[in-house]
C-alpha cells in the first residue's frame, strides 16, 4: 500500500501535471486503497449457546423486572466455554418474546456473542431507575481490552432516551452510551436495530482498538430539529482505532451518523443510507492523525452534512489520504464541509452558509503548533448532491497559517443557492465539475486559494460565472 500511497502523493505534489491523467491515478489509489482494511475472523464458540431465560439465569420479559444479573451471569459462563476447533467462549443467546427484557448496565467478556434473536427487545432501564442517573451514569453495554466480540442479532435494543436528551449541554449532567467499547480488538455489531440510545448508539475508542465490523445494523433516533421531540448527541457510530469496517447500515440520527477522532486509520465505509443527522464526519479531535479513509456507494438525505471534517487549533492532527467516491446527497443542509474553526464562537464565523473572502481574510492567524490541523490529500469524486434552500454548495476553509492542500474535486454536481467557498487552501482541482447557483449568484468564491480547473472553466461551461475573489497563491 506504500507504493500506491505514494503515487497519490507525488500525483497531487505534480502542480504542473494537475490534469485529467492525474486524476485517472487518483482513481486507481482510490480502489486500490480499499484493501487496506483486511479481513479478520472473530473466534467466538458457536457450539456454546446460552439462553437467558433458563435456569438457573431465569431472565424475566415482562417489561419489569431488571434482568441485568441474569444476562451478566450468562455472560460470565459463557466466557468460560473451552475451546474447540481454535473456537472458545461462547453465545449468550436473548430470545423472542411478547414484552421487553428491561436491563440495567452490563459487561462484556472475551469471547462473547451477546445475541438479541428476532423479536426480542432488549431495553435499558428508565433514567429514574438508571444507576448513577445523570450524576455518574455507566454505559449500557461496555467492554474494556477485551476481544471477540459480538453484539448480534435481529432483535432490537432501545434506550429510552427521551427523558435524558434534555440533559444535553447542561452543567455536569451526565448521559450513558449504548455499546461502549475501549481498547479492543476484533469486534462485530451485525444485523441488529438501536434506538434512542440516552447518548450515543456505538462508542468504539482507544488508541489499541482494532478489527471493527459494524453491518447490516439501523440506527434510529429523532432528529436534533425535530420540532417536537429533538434527540441531542445521539451519534450512530463512533468508531475510532485501525482497520474498520461500516457497511450496509441505515442510520437517521440526532447527531454524528458516523464519525471517528484520532489515531485513526484504514476506515472503508461503504453501502450505508443516512438519514437525518450530522453527515459522515472527521473530528474533531483528529490528533495525531487520521489516515486512509475511504466513504464509497453511500445515500445521504436530509442530513446536515454529507462530507464533513471538523477540528481546530487546540485538538488538531494530520488528516490525510482520505477519499469519497459514488455519493448521493438529496436535500443536505451542506454536502460538504471541511474546515479548522470548529470551536470558534464569533457569531461571523460561526454562520458557516454565510463565510465571504472578506470574512475569510479576516480570520486572525496563529502560530503553527504541534495541535495545529493539517490536512491534506483529499479526493472527492462522483458526487451529486442538492443542498437545502439558503445554504452553500460546499466549504474548504483552512488556516492562515496552515492552508488545506492537495484536494480533487473531480465529476462532482452540486446545486446550491449559494457560492462554493475555498478559503486558505493551495492544490485545489476541479476536474469535469459543476456547481450550480441561481442566476446572478457567484458559484465559486475564494481567498488565499490555489485552484486549478480542468474541463471546469467557463469555456467549458461546467462552472458558468467564476468569480475567484481575492485569489491568491499563499
Amino acid at each position: 500500500m506504500k507504493v500506491f500511497a505514494g503515487i497519490m502523493l507525488n500525483c497531487f505534489a505534480a502542480t504542473a501535471r494537475r490534469t485529467l491523467g492525474c486524476l485517472v491515478m487518483a482513481l486507481s489509489f482510490l480502489s486500490l486503497s480499499a484493501l487496506a482494511v483486511s479481513p479478520w475472523t472473530l473466534l467466538v464458540n458457536t457450539n456454546n449457546v446460552i439462553t437467558v431465560t433458563d435456569p438457573p439465569y431465569n431472565a424475566v420479559a415482562d417489561g419489569v423486572t431488571d434482568n441485568a444479573m441474569a444476562i451478566s451471569n450468562a455472560i460470565v459462563q459463557a466466557s468460560k466455554g473451552g475451546t474447540t476447533n481454535g473456537l472458545s467462549g461462547g453465545t449468550v443467546r436473548i430470545p423472542a418474546a411478547a414484552k421487553a427484557y428491561l436491563c440495567g448496565p452490563i459487561q462484556l467478556r472475551n469471547c462473547v456473542n451477546l445475541q438479541v434473536e428476532a423479536g426480542a427487545l432488549l431495553r435499558m432501564l428508565p433514567l429514574d431507575r438508571y444507576p448513577g442517573r445523570t450524576v455518574s451514569p455507566v454505559g449500557f453495554i461496555t467492554g474494556w481490552g477485551l476481544h471477540d466480540i459480538e453484539i448480534s442479532g435481529r432483535g432490537a435494543i432501545d434506550g429510552q432516551g427521551v427523558p435524558w436528551w434534555p440533559y444535553a449541554g447542561v452543567s455536569g449532567a451526565r448521559r450513558p452510551i449504548m455499546i461502549r467499547l475501549s481498547n479492543c480488538d476484533r469486534q462485530l455489531i451485525q444485523d441488529i436495530t438501536l434506538s434512542n440510545s440516552p447518548m450515543f448508539h456505538i462508542s468504539i475508542t482507544g488508541a489499541s482498538a482494532r478489527n471493527t465490523t459494524v453491518q447490516n445494523v439501523i440506527v434510529r433516533a429523532p432528529a436534533s430539529t425535530d420540532p417536537f421531540l429533538p434527540s441531542h448527541n445521539t451519534d450512530a457510530c463512533d468508531v475510532s482505532g485501525t482497520n474498520i469496517l461500516v457497511q450496509n447500515c441505515d442510520i437517521s440520527v440526532g447527531d454524528d451518523n458516523f464519525t471517528c477522532g484520532g489515531n485513526t486509520s484504514d476506515v472503508l465505509i461503504t453501502n450505508n443510507k443516512y438519514g437525518f443527522g450530522h453527515g459522515v464526519s472527521i473530528g474533531s479531535y483528529t490528533a495525531p492523525y487520521v489516515s486512509n479513509m475511504k466513504v464509497i456507494n453511500c445515500t445521504f438525505n436530509n442530513t446536515d452534512q454529507g462530507i464533513r471534517i471538523k477540528s481546530d487549533r487546540d485538538r488538531g492532527g494530520y488528516v490525510h489520504n482520505i477519499s469519497y467516491c459514488n455519493l448521493s446527497m438529496t436535500n443536505v443542509a451542506r454536502p460538504l464541509l471541511i474546515y479548522c474553526q470548529y470551536t470558534n464562537t464569533t457569531p461571523a464565523y460561526r454562520a458557516l452558509d454565510n463565510i465571504t473572502p472578506a470574512i475569510a481574510a479576516s480570520y486572525p492567524s496563529n502560530a503553527v503548533i504541534r495541535t495545529t490541523p493539517i490536512y491534506r490529500d483529499i479526493l472527492i469524486s462522483n458526487v451529486t448532491a442538492t443542498a437545502q434552500p439558503n445554504r452553500s454548495a460546499g466549504l474548504i476553509w483552512g488556516l492562515p497559517e496552515m492552508s488545506i492542500s492537495n484536494i480533487v474535486l473531480a465529476k462532482i454536481n452540486i446545486k446550491a443557492s449559494w457560492a462554493f467557498g475555498i478559503y486558505c487552501a493551495k492544490g485545489v482541482q476541479f476536474v469535469d465539475a459543476q456547481i450550480t447557483t441561481p442566476a446572478g449568484v457567484t458559484n465559486l468564491a475564494s481567498y488565499n486559494a490555489a485552484i486549478a480547473l480542468t474541463n471546469s472553466g467557463p469555456a467549458a461551461g461546467s462552472l458558468h460565472g467564476i468569480t475567484p475573489l481575492a485569489s491568491a497563491e499563499p
